[in-house]
C-alpha cells in the first residue's frame, strides 16, 4: 500500500525545519545498513493515530533578495504541488501576512491538491488569535494555529492533514497490476529505458494521470499482462545549484519509490555505480521494494570476457547493503536485454509474494541454530523458540526468543541467509521482527 506524500512549503525564517522535526520527532526512519539517505532529513516516514504518511521538506531558502525569495519559494510550491497528495502551507504569525505569501497562496490554490494553512508561532493562542484571522485574506481555507517550538496544535493539525489521506489509499489499493518504478540520476536514461520498452512491444500505451499526484504513469502490456511503470525523468527542476537537484532527485525517488512494488535502479555504466547511487537504492531497501539493477549503455563499455564479473562485483560492493539485487546489464539505445526485463519484474515480483509454511521455516530454523550457535552474553544464551512469516511485499518474519538484546544483528543476518539458501527470494529484501516469550510459556 502506498503511502501518502505531505509536504512542507514557507519562506524562510517560518519555522518549517522546527515543524519537521517536532512531526518526524523519533518517527523518522533510520536504517543502520543504509548510506547516508535519512541523515540528509529530506523525509521522514511518520504515523499519526493509525495512519502512516511521508513527511517531506521541500528545501530551505537562503534569500539574498525578495525576489530570490519568492522565486525559490515558487520552486518549493512547484515541488509540493507536483510530488505531494497534501501540502503544509506554514506561514508566521510575528511577520504577519507578505506578497510571497500572497503569490504563493495562487499557486497552491490552483494546483487542486488539499491545502492546509498553518499559522506558526501561535505561542499563545490568546494573545495572537486577531493576527491569525489576517491570514483568512489568502483565500485556502481556515488558518490553523501552531507553536512548533511550543508544540502547542500539532495535533489539530495532523487531523486535518490526515482527513485527505483516505481516498488516495483507497484509489491504489483497488489496482492489483505491478506498478515499476524507473529511478537514478538524471541522465542516466530513464525515460529512454521506458520509450523503448513501449516501442520494443508495439502495444497500446496510454498515459494515465497518476492517481494520487501530477506525474504520469506509463501502461506497457506485454504478454497480455500489464505492467504501469513510474517514471521519475520527466519532471525535472529548473535548478543549476547541485544541492537542491539533487535535493529534488531524492524527493521525486521517494515519491516514486513509494507507490512502486518493484525499484529499477539505472545506472550509467560508463560512469559507473556512484554514491547519489547508493542514496537513491537505498530509499527502496527502506521500504523493502522490490530492486532491480539496471546497468543501461552497457554498449558503450569495451569489454573483454573478465568485464561483467568485474562491473557487478563493483556493484555488490558499492551497494553491500542489497546483496539480493537483481542486476541486468542493458542498452536502451539498441534495446540490448531489455526484454527480459519483464522476466526479472516478474520473478521479484512472486519473490515479494511468496509465503513460507510455518513447518517449513521452524525446520531452517532449528538447523541452522545446531549449524551455528546462538550468542550469549554474561553467561545467558540465545534461545529461538519458533518463527512465522506474518506478511508479505516485503516477506515479514517474527522471531520469537527468550531475550530480544541478545539477538544480535549479525545472527539475524544469518539466519536471513539459511532462508535465501532454500527460498532465493530474489531481488525482494526481507524484514525480520524479534518478539521475546519467556521459556514458561512454551
Amino acid at each position: 500500500m502506498s503511502k501518502p506524500i505531505v509536504a512542507i512549503v514557507g519562506r524562510p525564517n517560518v519555522g518549517k525545519s522546527t515543524l519537521f522535526n517536532v512531526i518526524a520527532g523519533d518517527m523518522i526512519s533510520i536504517v543502520k545498513d543504509t548510506p547516508g539517505v535519512t541523515r540528509d532529513r529530506i523525509y521522514a516516514d511518520c504515523t499519526w493515530l493509525d495512519k502512516n504518511f511521508t513527511l517531506v521538506d521541500t528545501g530551505g531558502i537562503e534569500p539574498d533578495s525578495s525576489d530570490v525569495i519568492l522565486s525559490q519559494m515558487r520552486e518549493q510550491a512547484e515541488i509540493a504541488i507536483q510530488t505531494a497528495d497534501v501540502i503544509i502551507f506554514l506561514v508566521d504569525v510575528r511577520q504577519g501576512l507578505v506578497d510571497a505569501d500572497s503569490k504563493v497562496a495562487d499557486m497552491l490554490r490552483r494546483s487542486g491538491k488539499p491545502v492546509i494553512l498553518v499559522v506558526n508561532k501561535v505561542d499563545s493562542f490568546q494573545k495572537f488569535m486577531a493576527d491569525v484571522y489576517e491570514f483568512y485574506n489568502l483565500g485556502i481555507g481556515d488558518p490553523i494555529p501552531v507553536s512548533a517550538a511550543s508544540r502547542l496544535g500539532i495535533g489539530d493539525m495532523l487531523d486535518e492533514v490526515a482527513k485527505h489521506f483516505r481516498k488516495e489509499l483507497l484509489t491504489e489499493e483497488e489496482d492489483d497490476r505491478p506498478r515499476i518504478a524507473i529511478v537514478g540520476k538524471p541522465n542516466v536514461g530513464k525515460s529512454s529505458i521506458i520509450n523503448k520498452l513501449i516501442g520494443e512491444n508495439r502495444v497500446i500505451v496510454s498515459d494515465v494521470a497518476g492517481t494520487t499526484r501530477d506525474a504520469v504513469d506509463t501502461v506497457v502490456t506485454r504478454n497480455k499482462k500489464e505492467y504501469i511503470f513510474i517514471d521519475t525523468a520527466g519532471l525535472r527542476r529548473k535548478s543549476k545549484i547541485k544541492e537542491e537537484l539533487e535535493r529534488y532527485s531524492i524527493i521525486r525517488t521517494v515519491t516514486a519509490v513509494e507507490r512502486a512494488d518493484v525499484v529499477v535502479v539505472v545506472i550509467d555504466a560508463v560512469e559507473g555505480v556512484t554514491e547519489q547511487d547508493a542514496k537513491i537504492a537505498g530509499i527502496a531497501h527502506e521500504r523493502g521494494k522490490g530492486i532491480i539493477i539496471a546497468v543501461n549503455k552497457w554498449d558503450a563499455v569495451v569489454k573483454d570476457n573478465k568485464t561483467v564479473n568485474k562491473y557487478t562485483n563493483k556493484i555488490r560492493e558499492i551497494l553491500s547493503f542489497i546483496p539480493y539485487a537483481e542486476i541486468l546489464f542493458v542498452s536502451a539505445e539498441s534495446g540490448q536485454r531489455l526484454p527480459k526485463l519483464f522476466d526479472y519484474i516478474d520473478v521479484v515480483i512472486a519473490n515479494q509474494n511468496l509465503r513460507v509454511p510455518t513447518g517449513v521455516l521452524n525446520e531452517i530454523l532449528t538447523e541452522a541454530v545446531a549449524l551455528q550457535q546462538p550468542p550469549s552474553d554474561k553467561g545467558k544464551r540465545l534461545k529461538l523458540f519458533y518463527i512465522t512469516q506474518v506478511a508479505v511485499k516485503p516477506p515479514t518474519f517474527v522471531i520469537f526468543v527468550n531475550d530480544k538484546e541478545l539477538m544480535h544483528f549479525s545472527y539475524t543476518r544469518y539466519i536471513e541467509n539459511k532462508i535465501r539458501e532454500a527460498f532465493g527470494f530474489r531481488g525482494t529484501s526481507l524484514k525480520f521482527i524479534t518478539r521475546e516469550r519467556k521459556e514458561k510459556d512454551q
